[in-house]
């Protein structure tokens, strides 16, 4: 482990010696992906340093502890000694979990999308339910939740839908939702109160930092028109709404919830950007077949993952075989049970080396 840390700081002492030098902005490109390695190094390469902080008190301490015998000052300096080496062993584990590459991303803000699947009105109801879900799970959590894009249905159901989610751990617990959801259950549309199964799928987007690819306006076409469904009067009378394609991978991204276009454009941009990022790193995970064996599911969109069962009362996430029977409080956003059990499975799979 010191010998893997000692070769990632000399690598960061490189980094930060070439970003410093003119050289660095003779080519942009170079320069964001260099700039990007760097910060993915930061995390380790700040822990390391720590760690040998920690360790040369230790062996200052242990000096002091065989040097002097006055029985007072003994008692202090073994506990002293006892703290540092618990913290010792706390940075080892922290080491351990960065240099696996699974904090990378624990502090990064993301986009959800939910998207109406299989099952006609009751799947945008669903998507409906899933949304208020994780908005109230963010409110119970402290994030900061934002709405960026909707596009809904007569019913009051969601076709799509996008709200970015920010704060402490919200990328940790929310990263294993992505994938298909369904629900099983009467739908206020059915008469003659039979069982409906119907779908939504959910998307986790890490949201793009400046530094990790730009995006050329050449690539782009940008489109205004009016918006459409509530909104008042303005609605009608100016192009509001904004569709954004991308050119290169025909990524299509609309957003007509602000009264603003420029509004409307930002937020389509950060869809984007998330976008494209989450379509690189798929395409490079799929690449790294081993390590994709080691997530808890393939993380495929099209992998069925949960299913709400409301005859049941009950919620069963597939990939690790669990159940839980608090339907209503999961759906009242109390999502902790779920989550605390995909990542004990995950750290499992991890520690197995699966």
């Amino acid at each position: 482990m010191l010998d893997k840390l000692k070769k990632l700081e000399e690598r960061y002492h490189e980094l930060e010696e070439f970003l410093a030098s003119p050289e660095a902005f003779t080519n942009k490109e170079q320069y964001n992906k260099r700039a990007k390695e760097l910060a993915d190094l930061r995390e380790p390469v700040s822990l390391f340093h720590q760690y040998k902080r920690n360790e040369k008190e230790i062996e200052e301490m242990a000096e002091m502890l065989a040097e002097k015998h006055d029985k007072e000052f003994a008692q202090l300096a073994k506990k002293e000694l006892e703290d540092l080496k618990a913290a010792q062993l706390v940075l080892e584990a922290k080491i351990n979990t960065a240099l696996a590459g699974e904090d990378k991303d624990i502090g990064r803000d993301i986009i959800v999308e939910i998207r109406q699947g299989t099952g006609g009105d009751e799947a945008g109801l669903f998507a409906a339910d899933l949304y208020r879900m994780y908005s109230m799970y963010a409110q119970k959590k402290g994030w900061k939740f934002e709405s960026m894009s909707a596009n809904t249905t007569e019913l009051g159901g969601f076709k799509e839908v996008a709200f970015s989610v920010k704060g402490q751990d919200s990328y940790k617990r929310l990263k294993f939702e992505s994938g298909v959801h369904r629900v099983q259950r009467v739908p206020t549309t059915e008469a003659q109160g039979r069982i409906h199964t119907s779908t939504a799928t959910v998307a986790i987007l890490i949201e793009p930092q400046e530094v990790e690819f730009e995006i050329e306006a050449k690539d782009l076409r940008i489109d205004t028109y009016r918006a459409s469904g509530p909104g008042g009067q303005h609605m009608q009378k100016t192009d509001s709404a904004v569709r954004i394609t991308h050119l290169p991978t025909g990524v299509v991204v609309s957003c007509q919830d602000e009264r603003s276009q420029l509004k409307n454009k930002n937020k389509a941009m950060r869809i984007l950007r998330a976008k494209i990022l989450d379509a690189k790193r798929e395409e490079e995970s799929k690449k790294l077949s081993q390590a994709r064996k080691s997530q808890v599911g393939s993380g495929d969109r099209s992998e069925k993952i949960r299913t709400y069962n409301f005859p049941d009362r009950r919620v069963t996430d597939h990939r690790i075989n669990f159940t839980s029977h608090r339907l209503e409080a999961i759906f009242e956003g109390d999502l902790d049970e779920l989550s605390d059990a995909l990542l004990k499975a995950a750290q499992e799979k991890q520690e197995a080396g699966q």
